[in-house]
């Protein structure tokens, strides 16, 4: 193995599983409003930080003891992976994290990425041009030995059930597993901004951050039950052999609610993506008032262009009446900002369903498709 595996500062995966009565404390509850995904115990010497396993929610996916970069590691620790903070190299796998790390203003730290075409954020596109920050390849399959050249202290990724993470999983940089898009509710998800915090000593900032985004969220979500009806709603596009739809325990599916609206699969409990046929999807949304699309392309989805696509699309009533709404998010940054600011999202949704409610308004992702 590459020698500059063992230069990795000031980090360990050290698993400790000797028994002591710090061990044994309850530490200070770190309080969580909304996400379920993670908690947090602080003690005297070091943060705990514990993830669910959102496949298995009696099980933990990771456990890492967050210490001061400054301080001794304590003698005796629990089990988990040994984390020194803040964190100053760091290499982040998506958009969302790094756009943690731009929001806590510490975008700075990175010094990897996967897959920048994705990422719509000039520091990180103006850093991968000018080699400041290297672009390791697909997320699914980083380029390893540039990985470990780079001597990053953690790694911020996304995990998938049942997906492991191959040689990367070896490397023995610590991996951050950052389960966000598994919680139920938009403001859940937001909260993850708390988490990644933990990790930078910038605990103060993201409360502020998610206090205001709250707050946001909670009104435009009340305006929304002055809704006189609530439309049928379809989403997604099918792409290869399945169409993709949020299940309906999804912060997705609970956003769709919170903006007034019958989304066709809010009765499914699944959190994760449904992959169904197109047929499937006929049959059960065909008569759906509304129709909203993401896509990521240098031209513009168009009516005939959905057609000429795949046929089947033009049967949707949504189709039929002219009711599509599209965001183009190699143009607008939905998956920078919608993570971490649902409140956004929920304002151009309301204003698509019920414009009555939030006249004059101009959408920020969504906006209707042309012919």
């Amino acid at each position: 193995m590459n020698k500059s595996l063992f230069l990795i500062p000031l980090i360990s995966l050290v698993s400790c599983g000797v028994a002591n009565r710090q061990t044994e404390a309850v530490g200070d509850k770190y309080h969580v409003k909304y996400a379920k995904g993670f908690e947090v115990e602080s003690f005297e010497n070091y943060t705990l930080v514990k993830i669910r396993n959102p496949w298995d929610t009696t099980l933990l996916l990771q456990k890492y003891i967050l210490i001061d970069r400054n301080k001794e590691v304590p003698s005796h620790l629990p089990a988990g992976t040994i984390v020194r903070t803040p964190l100053e190299r760091v290499v982040a796998y998506g958009s969302t994290h790094c756009s943690a790390l731009d929001e806590l203003e510490k975008i700075q730290q990175i010094v990897g990425v996967c897959e920048s075409r994705y990422i719509d954020i000039p520091y990180i596109q103006n850093g991968v041009k000018n080699g400041t920050i290297l672009d390791l390849g697909e997320a699914t399959a980083p380029d390893v030995e540039k990985l470990i050249e780079l001597n990053a202290e953690a790694i911020m990724t996304s995990p998938f059930q049942n997906v492991g993470y191959g040689r990367v999983g070896k490397c023995g940089i610590p991996l951050i597993e950052c389960a966000d898009y598994m919680e139920a509710t938009p403001l859940g998800r937001a909260e993850w901004i708390r988490f990644h915090a933990l990790f930078y000593q910038e605990e103060k900032r993201a409360d502020s951050i998610f206090s205001e985004t709250e707050s946001a969220y909670l009104n435009v979500k009340d305006l929304a039950l002055n809704a006189k009806h609530r439309p049928t709603l379809l989403t997604e596009r099918k792409n290869g052999p399945s169409w993709y739809v949020p299940g309906g325990n999804s912060y997705m599916a609970n956003l769709y609610k919170d903006a007034g609206v019958h989304y066709i699969w809010e009765e499914n409990q699944e959190a994760g993506s449904l992959p169904l046929s197109a047929e499937e999807v006929l049959d059960k949304a065909g008569e759906a008032d509304f129709w909203l699309i993401k896509y990521n392309s240098k031209s513009p989805l168009t009516y005939g262009q959905m057609k000429d696509d795949y046929a089947l699309n033009a049967q949707f009533d949504a189709w039929k009446n002219r009711n599509i709404y599209v965001a183009n998010t190699g143009e607008v940054p939905f998956y920078e900002e919608m993570p971490l600011h649902p409140d956004r999202l929920l304002k151009d949704l309301v204003s698509i369903f019920h414009p009555e409610l939030m006249p004059g308004y101009e959408t920020r992702y969504f906006s209707k498709m042309k012919e």
